[in-house]
């Protein structure tokens, strides 16, 4: 037996262990004598010989300090061995050995428990998204007088204005949606509050649009004069006409770059900063609205209403999105620790801060990422947690996909991370069985790695990882020691090869997982992998509730 064992170079103080030339079971069962529990021993990956371990060598582990499973502080500056001798990092010591290191994997989560999600966020969200729509169609409703509608233009005038209240509500509403509001966020959900904002998008950017042609229209009406003419008139004679010219054209120029075809051909950095012109549009439009409008003129309550609506967006905006996530990014002093490379055109990024635990992050959400480096600073980017975090780390794991992805390889230790998170309703309470599928495609993989992880009680886990090649299954080593160390609850399933040999239709899919249509199931990669997955579910008999996705495309700001 061996007495002691030194874990090598900084990782004692880092609390992180690599691959090293040990047996799975024995030492998973070993290290959770020393209250390292699971945390550390699903991380130690069987390279080829077995190494005995003396159970009073681990026992003494961390014991001149305490501290959450897996997490730094529970290692301990020194390994102990039965005879009382110490052996330090790294150094040499009678009677010890020393692991051989190669590769870091994180360690896993201090995780919360198996938990049933909740839905009714969703009808008090339809309720008050409702009733301040009918408010709103009520500014103009009450404020009509008979001239409003007694020619064929002065009602074109009329439409527009509802077209512009309507349009500029929605436009409000969007904004606020995916404003990262963490009590909505977890009672409705980040994926419907991103599809409702994108659906959202068109109707505003139309009825703004209508408005706009309908007011030029029936004025040149009434006034009998050219439709340039009567553009230009409106333009000098009211107030804040230019600001609101300016506002038309960038909500057109958000609204245009977000369809599918327009973003498929420009880069997440030129889309994103485009889509943020979105705010000044709604900045610039406020004054004209009312100053000019007859809803808002003689009438305060309406002005207080709608100025209101402004308020709220604002501070949420502010709130949510700047002034919380800068607080949080320096009283957690993340910064980046390290830089793995995973595969060919992906790597890892292990961070490391302070007090992690109370961002209440868990395996498949994830975070708006903002490093202080060159070419980082200025633009938020997604990416999700490729593992459930600990109380000083976390990691994510990203393809190549642009200049900005491929600079992550790059980033220097110690380089200063913000954050805004953490974000999406892709977690294990959303589960209702227990039993669940779990589909990765690609880099997809990275947040069903992380959920893994956070399901407890004896929940059975079928895992699909679909890849073209073998070369682009990125974590496959920690995905086969999980399923090695969970006594048979997970299992994994390896598709590789062209979609034609490994279809993801209904028949396909609980021919290869009996279980499929009696589970929740999870989904993160391609889009025309999640939509065929999505329809396997439908044709099986799997209620809405039950499909869980997680898309790979822009999350919208």
């Amino acid at each position: 037996m061996v007495d002691v064992i030194g874990f090598g170079d900084e990782l004692v103080d880092e609390g992180w262990i690599k691959h090293g030339a040990l047996d799975k079971g024995e030492v998973a069962r070993l290290l959770s004598i020393g209250q390292i529990g699971q945390a550390a021993g699903l991380q130690v990956v069987q390279d080829s010989d077995k190494v005995a371990i003396g159970k009073e060598a681990v026992a003494q582990v961390g014991a001149d300090k305490s501290g959450p499973t897996g997490d730094e502080n529970t290692h301990g500056p020194t390994l102990m061995g039965s005879g009382g001798r110490v052996c330090h990092a790294h150094r040499e010591c009678k009677g010890a050995t020393h692991l051989t290191l190669s590769k870091l994997v994180l360690p896993t989560a201090m995780s919360s428990t198996y938990r049933r999600g909740k839905s009714s966020g969703v009808d008090w969200a339809a309720l008050i998204t409702g009733l301040g729509l009918g408010l709103t169609i009520a500014l103009e409703v009450t404020t009509m007088r008979r001239s409003d509608i007694s020619s064929v233009y002065s009602s074109i005038n009329t439409i527009s204005r509802f077209c512009a209240l309507v349009g500029t509500y929605f436009a409000l509403l969007g904004i606020v949606l995916v404003s990262r509001i963490p009590w909505v966020e977890r009672g409705v959900g980040h994926d419907r509050l991103v599809t409702w904002h994108r659906k959202l998008g068109p109707y505003s950017l139309f009825l703004v649009g209508f408005h706009v042609l309908f007011v030029i229209l029936g004025y040149a009406g009434q006034d009998h004069i050219a439709l340039i003419v009567e553009l230009w008139r409106l333009l000098h004679h009211y107030l804040w006409m230019w600001p609101a010219l300016a506002a038309f054209i960038f909500m057109m120029m958000a609204g245009i770059t977000s369809y599918k075809k327009a973003r498929a051909k420009m880069s997440y950095e030129t889309w994103w900063m485009v889509h943020i012109y979105t705010y000044a549009a709604i900045a610039l439009s406020f004054m004209h609205q009312v100053l000019n409008g007859p809803m808002f003129i003689g009438h305060p309550l309406n002005r207080i209403f709608w100025t209101a609506l402004y308020v709220v967006m604002g501070t949420c905006v502010l709130l949510w999105r700047i002034l919380i996530p800068l607080a949080r990014s320096f009283r957690h002093n993340l910064k980046v620790h390290r830089v793995v490379v995973e595969g060919p055109g992906v790597v890892s990024v292990i961070m490391k801060g302070r007090k992690l635990h109370k961002l209440a992050a868990e395996g498949g959400q994830f975070f708006g990422w903002r490093f202080l480096a060159r070419k980082h600073f200025l633009i938020s980017h997604p990416y999700s947690l490729s593992a459930a975090p600990t109380q000083h780390l976390m990691r994510i794991t990203v393809k190549d996909l642009g200049d900005h992805s491929r600079s992550l390889a790059y980033l220097q230790p110690g380089t200063r991370v913000f954050v805004e998170g953490p974000y999406g309703a892709f977690t294990a309470g959303r589960s209702s069985r227990r039993h669940v599928v779990l589909v990765g495609g690609g880099v997809g993989i990275t947040p069903i790695r992380a959920i893994m992880e956070e399901f407890r009680d004896g929940v059975q886990m079928d895992v699909v990882y679909r890849a073209s090649r073998n070369e682009d299954l990125v974590l496959r080593q920690e995905l086969d020691y999980l399923a090695a160390q969970s006594e048979g609850s997970i299992r994994i399933h390896y598709l590789v090869g062209p979609r034609s040999q490994h279809p993801m239709d209904a028949k396909s899919l609980n021919r290869l997982i009996p279980l499929f249509a009696d589970s929740d199931i999870y989904i993160c990669g391609p889009g025309p992998m999640v939509e065929a997955v999505r329809q396997a579910a439908k044709d099986s008999g799997v209620p809405k509730n039950r499909f869980h996705d997680e898309a790979f495309a822009f999350h919208s700001s």
